[in-house]
């Protein structure tokens, strides 16, 4: 099957740059031999360095839900209470996935298209100090909200012994997160977003305090058991068959990101969301997300009054070969989305944006002047 040419703007996965695609294309090799084991410990430090961590990390052939069940799995036990902050549909997934290991989940859920109040989250800790773990959602894609981790993490580590279990699936590599530096334990993201690769890997990294606990946790594990993957890594292997494939492309994405540094990459992630934002209220469009906490990796827009927003989303694909996302949960149907997290050049955003303009009027909203060419 031919894919004809698209302006793909999902929140994930995201467009691979030729030369990554290209290294995919690379001859099977041993995965027990010693040309693995000089890949995968290069791609281990290298991830590290994205990171900003000097913590375990583990690569996982798996999606990014894999990294976070990887996370409760190897920390908690049943019956053990984690706080759940959720501001949308991916936040609510870490609770799934959570409650179904038998955690005594305290839900926490703010309003969707805001972020987590730091302040409610310190009167939930100081209520329950038998809370084990805290567990959010960095950038939520399905609203377009980055929460404010540096202030989540003072607060969990100034009232709690909790732990802190990230899920950076959308964020790492496209918003600043030193994990370190914020005392995350357990961190989570996954191949198909920032880092440019096609889905199928994910990666967790895990402080001291994680591997601690780890000695203790009794929720069963097997495919995701973390001390197994750090018995192989030693020995330059992964416990299971990794997707050769996607290593040897991920090796050439993160050399073309430190390359170009992790803060100019950030910033181009900044200029890009901000352009994509400029344009898209300069059509007269409404955003979902509070400013203050809009995501420089999505921009989550409101469907105008009387619009389908399934036949804007067909038109936008049919005739002008863009692809936007839909809303998710209670968002289905009152918003569309335009990813911007990866390879994402500024031509690509005209394109939407130049798009939008022609195909807004065929579904009844009136633009409410050019948008910038």
């Amino acid at each position: 099957m031919k894919i004809p040419r698209q302006n793909l703007r999902t929140p994930g996965p995201t467009p691979s740059p030729p030369e990554v695609l290209e290294a995919m294309s690379t001859s099977m090799i041993n995965h027990r031999g010693p040309e693995f084991r000089e890949l995968i410990i290069g791609i281990t430090e290298k991830m590290k360095q994205v990171y900003m961590t000097q913590n375990r990390m583990y690569i996982l052939t798996a999606s990014g839900t894999g990294a976070l069940e990887a996370a409760v799995v190897n920390t908690l036990s049943p019956g053990d209470k984690v706080l759940a902050v959720s501001v949308g549909y991916f936040g609510d997934r870490f609770t799934d996935v959570t409650r179904v290991y038998g955690a005594d989940v305290i839900k926490m859920d703010f309003e969707w298209g805001t972020a987590a109040d730091p302040d409610a989250i310190r009167e939930a800790l100081r209520a329950d100090p038998d809370i084990r773990a805290v567990q959010v959602t960095h950038n939520e894609t399905s609203t377009g909200i980055t929460n404010d981790l540096a202030s989540i993490s003072k607060v969990v580590k100034e009232e709690s012994n909790a732990l802190l279990l990230v899920d950076a699936v959308s964020s790492m590599g496209c918003v600043p997160l030193p994990t370190d530096e914020l005392r995350c334990d357990m961190v989570c993201t996954a191949s198909q977003k920032g880092l440019m690769v096609p889905p199928g890997l994910s990666f967790v990294s895990v402080s001291e305090e994680a591997w601690e606990a780890r000695e203790t946790a009794k929720m069963p594990r097997f495919y995701f058991d973390l001390p197994a993957a750090q018995r192989y890594l030693e020995r330059g292997q992964t416990p299971w068959t990794p997707n050769l494939s996607l290593f040897y492309g991920l090796d050439v994405a993160l050399d073309m990101m430190l390359k170009e540094g992790m803060e100019n990459v950030f910033k181009r992630h900044k200029h890009i969301a901000n352009m994509t934002r400029q344009g898209v209220r300069a059509l007269g469009l409404e955003l979902l997300a509070d400013e203050a906490h809009a995501s420089d990796t999505v921009t989550s827009v409101k469907v105008p009054e009387g619009v389908d927003a399934g036949k804007l989303s067909a038109i936008m694909q049919t005739e002008h070969s863009v692809v936007l996302a839909g809303g998710q949960g209670v968002l289905q149907g009152k918003v569309f989305r335009i990813g911007h997290m990866g390879l994402v050049p500024e031509e690509d955003i005209r394109e939407v944006l130049q798009a939008l303009e022609t195909t807004l009027p065929k579904v009844g909203f009136k633009p409410a002047h050019a948008a910038a060419g």
